[in-house]
């Protein structure tokens, strides 16, 4: 059974697939914070703006098999010109507490790419075209490589230089945009300054936010 808050047909907002169209499929559950706001205090991830509570957003819903989910998620991919390849990308919460081998056959068998974006505290499954990982504070980095690691910058209990040596093709820093601010309030401005200090590091910045769009 698998459990979806929410699934969308939008564009990728940030990091290396940053415009590319892609169908979401939001994850309900994450194991770094309840998603109850009461919990926010004390979880290990405290800055998150995303609401995987429960199977009640848009096009979310409980799915019994892998072949129910994929042709759920492939209708959101629209019957348009050209020869874009499709893709998916599984989110959460956490979307490696559901994500499985046998969910990513099934979107390959429908022509899907897969990407995933995870926090990284479980090994991924083998058969991810795009695999994205996002350290939170002291969680434990199990998956320490894929094709980026975009860290929320600045979090004091995960520093840029603990992760410079891990197996990633992209490394980005965002800026994190709910942060207390320090005397200068910009965060932005701190990550660049970062990122041309430390020039393995890019800049990603959520575009879907500054744009408009889910």
């Amino acid at each position: 059974m698998y459990q979806v808050k929410e699934a969308f047909y939008s564009l990728q907002g940030e990091g290396g697939q940053a415009g590319r169209a892609s169908v979401f499929c939001r994850f309900s559950g994450c194991n770094l914070w309840s998603g109850r706001e009461e919990d926010r205090a004390r979880a290990m991830c405290r800055f998150c703006d995303t609401d995987f509570v429960g199977t009640d957003g848009q096009n979310g819903g409980r799915f019994a098999s892998a072949s129910a989910l994929a042709d759920h998620l492939a209708t959101l991919w629209p019957d348009a010109p050209g020869t874009a390849t499709p893709q998916v990308i599984f989110t959460g919460g956490e979307p490696l507490l559901q994500l499985d081998n046998p969910l990513i056959t099934a979107m390959h068998a429908r022509n899907f790419d897969v990407a995933v974006e995870t926090n990284g505290t479980l090994p991924a499954p083998p058969g991810i075209d795009w695999l994205c990982v996002s350290p939170k504070g002291t969680a434990p980095l199990v998956q320490t490589s894929g094709d980026e690691l975009k860290l929320v910058y600045p979090q004091a209990e995960a520093l840029p230089e603990q992760f410079v040596d891990l197996g990633f093709r992209h490394f980005f820093l965002q800026p994190m945009d709910t942060a207390p601010r320090g005397d200068d309030g910009d965060t932005l401005a701190e990550t660049v300054a970062y990122c041309l200090a430390n020039p393995q590091w890019r800049l990603s910045l959520q575009t879907h936010k500054i744009a408009g769009i889910d």
